[in-house]
């Protein structure tokens, strides 16, 4: 999954491991990839700023996808026939003048790939159910979670360009008092 130490990434990837699944994440730095596989138990960690992503990148079952652009673009290229392939962000398009346009989209017919969009709200009537669970597990510290925190109201466009620019780890909050 992409943006492997960002909020969302974090906890899929443990979830994953979590229910007997090979988690291997994509994070930008290998600070960040050491984090991943250390701290949050992922079986692998590429780093995509070292350039080697088109090399270290394996053939996938599923993908999870925070981050959209070249790697999801990447990524179309090594998925397993019948492969599937959630969208849950597209952080790299975000901010940017002009969207990424995929070039790879023939992957999807050839290998027969089920991309479904994924958004939280259309999974609010088991909201409850999910908090008792990731609730659980972070309480039996089997999830780990990490912020990232500006201080003051003042900071929070730096906050939100760190956010854009994949600075943070975990969650970007800005904390007002």
């Amino acid at each position: 999954m992409s943006a492997a130490s960002g909020a969302v990434g974090s906890v899929v990837g443990q979830l994953a491991k979590l229910w007997g699944c090979r988690a291997v994440g994509i994070a930008g730095g290998r600070e960040k990839c050491d984090y991943v596989t250390r701290e949050l138990g992922f079986d692998a960690c590429i780093d995509y700023k070292a350039g080697r992503l088109r090399d270290e990148l394996e053939e996938a079952d599923v993908y999870f996808d925070n981050v959209g652009g070249e790697i999801l673009d990447l990524v179309l290229t090594r998925m397993k026939l019948l492969g599937r392939i959630v969208v849950c962000g597209m952080i790299s398009d975000y901010n940017a003048t002009e969207p990424h346009h995929v070039r790879n989209l023939r992957a999807v017919l050839v290998n027969r790939l089920k991309v479904q969009g994924m958004i939280v709200f259309d999974w609010k009537e088991r909201y409850g159910e999910a908090l008792k669970a990731l609730g659980g597990y972070y309480a039996a510290g089997k999830l780990k979670t990490r912020e990232s925190v500006v201080e003051g109201l003042a900071n929070a466009p730096q906050g939100l360009i760190a956010l854009l620019k994949g600075g943070n780890f975990g969650k970007q909050l800005v904390k007002l008092a």
